[in-house]
C-alpha cells in the first residue's frame, strides 16, 4: 500500500524517479523503520516519514526518519566516514569524525552559553572519547588538536575574545534541536557531516534563543578527558579556562543552518 513518505527533490534527483515512485507505492521501502534521527520506532504507513540518503563518494544508503525530526534531505560524506553514518543509521556510534579524514573517532558534544565580553554567546564543546591518532599513521600519538589545526581551528589562549570564524563550516539545528557540525565538501562542494548526533542533541531554550538571535556558535575543541562532562555551565567555562591556560583548547566561530 502507499506509504506517508516525504521524498525531496535532492533526494529524488539522486536515486532518480522510477526509484522515487517505487517507494511512494511501498515496493521498496519498509513499513516499520527505526527512525535515523531520533532512534526510535516509526511507521511509514501511518506517519509522515522522510527519506533521508547518506552520500559517499561510490556508496549510498537511504535512511528513513520521523518527518517531525528532520526534513527529507541528501548528506554527504566522505566514502571513509560513510561507514560511520552506516553505524549511526544501524544504532552503533553516537557521533563520529574521521579526524582529518581517516579512521572513525567518537565524539562528545556539549553545549552551553559561554560568557565572552559582557555578552552571552552559544557554544559548543567537542572533546574525544579517546586519543585521535593521525590518519596512516602507526602510533598513538594525540593528534586531535594538531589535526583542527589544519581545518583552520584556532588556539585559544584566553576566553576574553570570540574566535574567529571559519569558512565553510556550520552548525545545523532542526526542529530546534542540534544535528550535526558540517564541514566544507571536497573541492569546495556540498558541506559533509564533521560530527553527526546519533539521536538529536536537546539544547535549553536560553541556548537556542541565543543562537537564533546571533546566527553564530563558537565551537570549542580539547582533548580527551580536558574538560569532562560538566554538569553546569559555571563549571563548564571554568573547565574551558583551565584548557586555555594549558595551551589545550581550539575555537571556530560558526553560522547557524536551520532553527
Amino acid at each position: 500500500m502507499p506509504r506517508m513518505l516525504d521524498v525531496s527533490e535532492d533526494v529524488r534527483a539522486e536515486i532518480g524517479d522510477e526509484e522515487a515512485d517505487r517507494l511512494l507505492v511501498g515496493e521498496n521501502s519498509p513499513g516499520s523503520y527505526d527512525c535515523t534521527s531520533c532512534r526510535t520506532p516509526g511507521d511509514s504507513e501511518t506517519e509522515r516519514t522522510s527519506t533521508v540518503l547518506f552520500i559517499g563518494e561510490e556508496t549510498a544508503v537511504l535512511a528513513f526518519a520521523h518527518a517531525t525530526c528532520i526534513p527529507s534531505q541528501v548528506v554527504k560524506v566522505a566514502e571513509d566516514q560513510l561507514q560511520g553514518a552506516v553505524r549511526s543509521i544501524t544504532g552503533g556510534d553516537p557521533g563520529a569524525a574521521g579526524g582529518g579524514g581517516g579512521e572513525q573517532a567518537v565524539l562528545g558534544v556539549t553545549s552551553g552559553l559561554v560568557l565572552i565580553d559582557n555578552q552571552l554567546h552559544p557554544a559548543l564543546v567537542v572533546e574525544p572519547t579517546g586519543p585521535i591518532a593521525r590518519p596512516g599513521s602507526a602510533g598513538d600519538e594525540d593528534e586531535f588538536l594538531p589535526l583542527l589545526a589544519e581545518q583552520g581551528f584556532r588556539p585559544v589562549a584566553d576566553l576574553s575574545r570570540a574566535p574567529d570564524p571559519l569558512p565553510g563550516w556550520s552548525v545545523l539545528l532542526a526542529m530546534g534541536q542540534l544535528h550535526a557540525i558540517l564541514q566544507p565538501g571536497t573541492g569546495g562542494g556540498t558541506p559533509v557531516a564533521w560530527w553527526q548526533a546519533h539521536q538529536p542533541l536537546q539544547v535549553t531554550a536560553d541556548w537556542r534563543a541565543a543562537a537564533n538571535k546571533s546566527r553564530t556558535v563558537l565551537v570549542f575543541a580539547a582533548p580527551v578527558g580536558v574538560i569532562g562532562q560538566q554538569p553546569r555551565e559555571d563549571l563548564l567555562r571554568d573547565a574551558l579556562d583551565k584548557a586555555a591556560a594549558d595551551g589545550r583548547l581550539v575555537a571556530a566561530a560558526m553560522p547557524l543552518a536551520g532553527t
